[in-house]
């Protein structure tokens, strides 16, 4: 990890850099996969699926009694696990649903907004290299929360687990579909899969470019989202081993994710890197993890309002406030995907079952959006109704604003009510 003490303001951005491969290359690569798929359906999915993962796809939609049966291939413990993150992240969720509030701007004036959930939706989940059973929880349980009446899956992975998940929560149905080829499949539709409206989901570099791609022509997408990602805040009280682990926790999502240390506390510094030297052996995945390291920074300041200024400027996807006054320091944030408070709050937490949604902005991206919620899976139309009286009194105020904008036929259509 690259040291940095009391970095100057103007050298941040060329610090905080995240390690993304050229997105106009990975494009070039994956236009001829989409339009594969677009014009050929079926026949590019089992050509790629060959290609890539050398699997022999005929029927790639998975039948109902699979997924029923994949219950009995999971041990009773990790069944109540997943069942009792179905239950937090609902209760979590259900809290985002509210009814329409009819407001009268003016007597005789009313509207008012209802959130109509999106019909056919797309979840991605990877299986690259772990098998990211979480995300279709984090995903069908506010698209069925939401009302939508179509939850089409796409996943490279044959997990039990995947399926248990997608079962208990309501999806409709599931492709053994991964890479660009199943966000275009989702796109457009093939002669076996439905076309969506909106397509969420992770995914490595080329599913994130088939994404943005495909939304350029009209599909919606959750949000830019790459690599994962995870800043924490360190200060003298807290746990070396804490946060090493919540380093490593990140890193070993892959070679593209970063992890960032910003510490007030330099004599800590050393510990913590052994820490992670300790741990990061220990792990299954430390060849990942170890690459990831490469990428990842350790910032130190002198005061922790310039760390938070930092922080800000970061904009993380997971921030980890690992100090003695998370609260404080948590109100002061204004760019982040989801903070997690205190010494006993990790990540981990967050990204499986405490409640909240672990499919977030990253790449900096959280500086203007926000994490998937039940509102990502609505629409919110308007409303309005308004009485003769009404119209007499909005009228004249509508006809003059109109013909101002020299709108003629705007103004005649109140004019003719009101005559």
């Amino acid at each position: 990890m690259q040291e940095f003490f009391n970095p100057e303001r103007k050298d941040w951005k060329k610090i905080l850099a995240r390690p993304t491969a050229d997105m106009a290359e990975i494009e070039q690569r994956v236009i001829p996969i989409i339009d594969a798929v677009r014009h050929q359906g079926d026949e590019a999915i089992r050509k790629f699926a060959l290609d890539f993962d050398n699997i022999l796809l005929n029927d790639f939609e998975v039948k109902k009694e699979e997924l029923q049966k994949a219950g009995e291939k999971l041990d009773e413990e990790l069944k109540s696990s997943i069942d009792q993150a179905i239950d937090n992240i609902t209760k979590f969720h259900s809290g985002q649903l509210s009814e329409p509030d009819v407001i009268e701007t003016m007597p005789g004036v009313e509207c008012w907004r209802k959130s109509v959930g999106i019909e056919k939706v797309g979840i991605y989940v990877p299986g690259g290299t772990a098998p990211l059973f979480s995300s279709v929880l984090m995903l069908a349980i506010p698209a069925k929360l939401a009302g939508s009446k179509e939850i089409i899956l796409c996943s490279p992975s044959n997990h039990p687990a995947i399926y248990y998940c997608a079962l208990k929560c309501g999806v409709s149905r599931v492709f053994r579909i991964g890479g660009a080829q199943a966000v275009a499949a989702l796109a457009y539709g093939t002669e076996t899969v439905p076309q969506v409206y909106k397509i969420f989901g992770p995914g490595n570099q080329y599913v994130t470019a088939a994404k943005q791609l495909v939304s350029k022509e009209g599909v919606a997408i959750d949000m830019p989202a790459g690599p994962s990602e995870v800043a924490v805040l360190a200060d003298e009280s807290s746990n070396p081993a804490f946060v090493a682990a919540d380093l490593l926790s990140q890193a070993e999502h892959g070679i593209d994710s970063q992890v960032v240390l910003v510490t007030t506390d330099q004599d800590g510094i050393e510990t913590i890197k052994t820490e992670i030297s300790n741990q990061l052996a220990e792990l299954p995945r430390k060849e990942l993890a170890s690459k990831s390291l490469e990428n990842s920074k350790i910032i130190y300041f002198n005061n922790q309002e310039e760390a938070i200024e930092l922080l800000n400027e970061y904009a993380a996807e997971h921030l980890i406030l690992s100090v003695d006054n998370p609260d404080e320091v948590g109100e002061k944030i204004i760019n982040a995907g989801s903070i997690f408070l205190g010494h006993y709050t990790p990540e981990s937490c967050g990204d499986y079952a405490s409640g909240t949604n672990h499919t977030l902005p990253t790449n900096g991206f959280a500086k203007a959006y926000s994490g998937v919620s039940v509102d990502s899976f609505v629409k919110k139309i308007t409303y309005q109704r308004i009485s003769k009286d009404g119209l007499q009194k909005l009228g004249p105020v509508v006809s003059k604003m109109a013909e101002e904008e020299q709108l003629q036929g705007h103004s005649n259509a109140v004019k003719v009510r009101l005559k």
